[in-house]
């Protein structure tokens, strides 16, 4: 298929400058705090990607409690889960500006404050402002920097921490279903909801967790990276020339705003040091004046890389692989969340749920994916095989899972087209090692939440429009159906635009030969 994941794309960046020199690798990266970094994303996954997964037993509390039809109930649920990822994008804005700690902190309690204010609810509608909202977009501004920091820490095993860290989400499901059952028989769904707020504020230590890598560390991370892959590298020269050539990031304009800020920054301290006899009054507006142009700094600089990167002449879109990455994310991971919403019913019109209550299909869905993210990483670590490879491979095991699922009428056959689902939906770890390899570890944060944008949407219209086609047809064989023909044609993208970018530079060295 491809010999390797560096041949589909290219990195934003110019790293020759230094990948000459000798760097003495950071004991962090790939190991030491690292792990500490993976060990809070992986409790980040639990608290938020399992609760999303458990939220089918409050689904049915609020059911009963407001006699709402299910489809506007739903509703709650769908919000959640999509505004998490949607604002993906937005908060590589907050990250730009206030890196990942601070970002993680106030999106901890953002979504604590979202779940104990949803306690209070005296409608649907008012769970569509608290949970849905609130507590969606508190996860989101959670959730990306805990995915952004394991990129940032692993070079050589990122595959393989990626995958330690989002095996969170199938063990969270497993906790926090149980937890909320015993919750809401034992205090009520109220009280559960409370609950389950105060130990969301747990997020604000995982937050706290994320120690940002210096600067340096960063550039010593880049040229590691540059240095085994600079043969790879020069095949796609051209393609990073034509982009450089364009302004990266406009540095230019931005070196001068900070020369400028920098001025007025050393005037200041010239003030307080010529100034210590003067009026104190004086000097605490000097230092309101510095500590305001440092923000100015801080939020110019944050916000011109945000922009650059999606608007900019080194615009993410720019690269076609990335936005074929983008066309299949919009099909893709509703194709996932589909069986979680819809087979309890598919198992009640087979007359097997005395099976399914045994040994529910949604279980082997969560616990197998767990296994599948270790295993795929592990996998894709190996220098004899391409990430992006294993990537396709695991797509194309799903996809064919969801249109076989519909003729399976048997609880062995449901469980055994389940249990692959699971395997192969462990892929997800792989998603940010992809995003990395197409535009590099710097725009990582934009581009992942360009990705995880993409996928909010999926799981936005994904269970109801599956719910839509069930209440024209009677059938959710259609929905599965549906679902897998568009999850091909998000495949298809992904299968020629690498061609595309393949051939280029060959194309380029022949003309080169010839003259």
């Amino acid at each position: 298929m491809y010999a390797s994941r560096e041949d589909i794309g290219y990195e934003f960046g110019d790293d020759s400058k230094v990948g000459s020199k000798p760097v003495k690798p950071n004991p962090n990266i790939d190991g030491g705090w690292a792990w500490m970094i993976v060990f809070s994303s992986f409790l980040v996954h639990i608290l938020i990607m399992g609760s999303q997964m458990a939220l089918g037993v409050l689904n049915m509390e609020w059911l009963e409690e407001f006699n709402q039809s299910r489809g506007l109930t739903a509703w709650v649920s769908s919000l959640s889960m999509g505004i998490t990822l949607i604002v993906g994008p937005f908060i590589g804005l907050f990250i730009s500006m206030c890196g990942c700690r601070l970002t993680a902190i106030i999106g901890g309690i953002l979504n604590a404050l979202g779940w104990i204010l949803s306690a209070y609810a005296s409608s649907v509608h008012y769970l569509f402002l608290t949970f849905g909202v609130t507590a969606g977009i508190g996860s989101g501004m959670v959730y990306l920097p805990a995915v952004v920091m394991v990129g940032q820490y692993f070079q050589k095993r990122r595959a393989l921490a990626q995958g330690l860290s989002t095996t969170g989400t199938g063990f969270g499901a497993f906790l926090m279903t149980a937890l909320l059952k015993y919750l809401c028989t034992e205090f009520g769904w109220r009280n559960a909801m409370f609950i389950q707020g105060a130990i969301s504020l747990n997020l604000c230590v995982c937050g706290a967790l994320m120690r940002p890598l210096s600067p340096k560390d960063l550039s010593e991370k880049s040229v590691v990276r540059s240095n085994s892959e600079e043969n790879r590298a020069k095949a796609l020269s051209h393609s990073t020339e034509t982009i450089k050539s364009n302004g990266v990031l406009g540095d230019e304009p931005e070196k001068k705003e900070e020369a400028t800020t920098e001025e007025v920054l050393e005037s200041v301290q010239h003030v307080e040091i010529g100034g210590n006899s003067g009026n104190g009054r004086n000097m605490y507006g000097l230092r309101m004046l510095k500590t305001v142009s440092q923000l100015t700094l801080t939020v110019r600089k944050g916000f011109a890389l945000w922009y650059s990167s999606y608007f900019g002449a080194a615009s993410l879109f720019t690269n076609r692989v990335f936005v074929a990455f983008i066309i299949w994310a919009l099909f893709a991971y509703s194709s996932f969340v589909i069986p979680f919403i819809h087979l309890p019913e598919i198992v009640k019109q087979y007359n097997l749920s005395r099976q399914d209550n045994v040994f529910p299909l949604t279980s082997i869905i969560a616990i197998v994916h767990i296994f599948g993210k270790v295993i795929l990483g592990i996998i894709s670590d190996l220098p004899c095989i391409s990430t992006w490879n294993v990537f396709l491979m695991a797509n194309f095991t799903l996809v064919t899972c969801i249109l076989t699922l519909p003729l399976m009428q048997t609880y062995v056959g449901l469980a055994v087209v389940c249990a692959l689902i699971g395997f192969s939906s462990g892929y997800f770890s792989l998603m940010p090692v992809v995003t990395e390899d197409l535009v590099g570890t710097k725009h990582l944060a934009n581009a992942y939440g360009i990705i995880i944008c993409a996928n909010g949407i999926s799981a936005l219209f994904g269970p109801p429009f599956a719910g839509w086609i069930y209440d024209i047809t009677q059938k959710y064989d259609y929905s599965f159906y549906i679902a897998g023909l568009l999850y091909m044609v998000g495949m298809i993208f992904l299968l020629i635009q690498p061609c595309i970018q393949k051939k280029q530079p060959r194309q380029k060295s022949t003309e080169e030969a010839q003259v």
